[in-house]
């Protein structure tokens, strides 16, 4: 059993990405992994953990004192993890995960997403990260950075070490992978 840490949006969002948060949460549980999260209640961060608990998984919320009433706690979560600062969630999200999934989210998502890639990259972790993308939601983003890998900015070696799935099956296979 493995712990798959989930970023993703925390705001206000359409309906199909709940639905695409429900779905991850509840495939994460039905193959027997953890759900890790930033341990909000709402939008998709919330659809992913109550559809973990409904399918019979367990998950962990980790979240900032500061978030605790912005992102309306998690309290139904098997763990909820309170820390002092972001960093401090973010620390222990990485620790308790072995490996990671993202998806669609605004700028703290994309900010999990490349810390992660990055630390993985200079060989901090050896843990999977992997982007689900069933709607070419982060097309832009990877164009972008394919254009960047271009200028000599970012290189293959890094492009690769970012894993795209199109499908919840071969994302959870991909982050689960050892």
């Amino acid at each position: 059993m493995s712990a798959i840490c989930v970023y993703c949006a925390s705001g206000p969002v359409d309906q199909s990405y709940l639905d695409l948060a429900a779905d991850l949460g509840a495939a994460i549980a039905a193959a027997g992994h953890t759900v890790v999260s930033g341990g909000g209640n709402i939008s998709m961060m919330g659809a992913l953990a109550e559809a973990a608990r409904a399918a019979g998984g367990t998950t962990v919320g980790i979240i900032p004192r500061a978030l605790m009433e912005r992102e309306v706690a998690d309290l139904g979560a098997d763990e909820l993890v309170v820390t002092d600062t972001m960093r401090e969630r973010k620390r222990l999200m990485d620790e308790r995960a072995d490996g990671f999934i993202t998806l669609p989210g605004g700028i703290g998502t994309l900010e999990e997403l490349f810390e992660t890639w990055t630390g993985g990259y200079l060989g901090m972790h050896s843990k999977p990260v992997v982007l689900l993308d069933p709607t070419d939601f982060y097309a832009p983003l990877l164009g972008w950075l394919d254009d960047l890998c271009g200028r000599g900015f970012v290189s293959r070696r890094a492009l690769d070490r970012l894993l795209l799935a199109r499908s919840i099956p071969t994302a959870i296979e991909l982050a689960t992978a050892r």
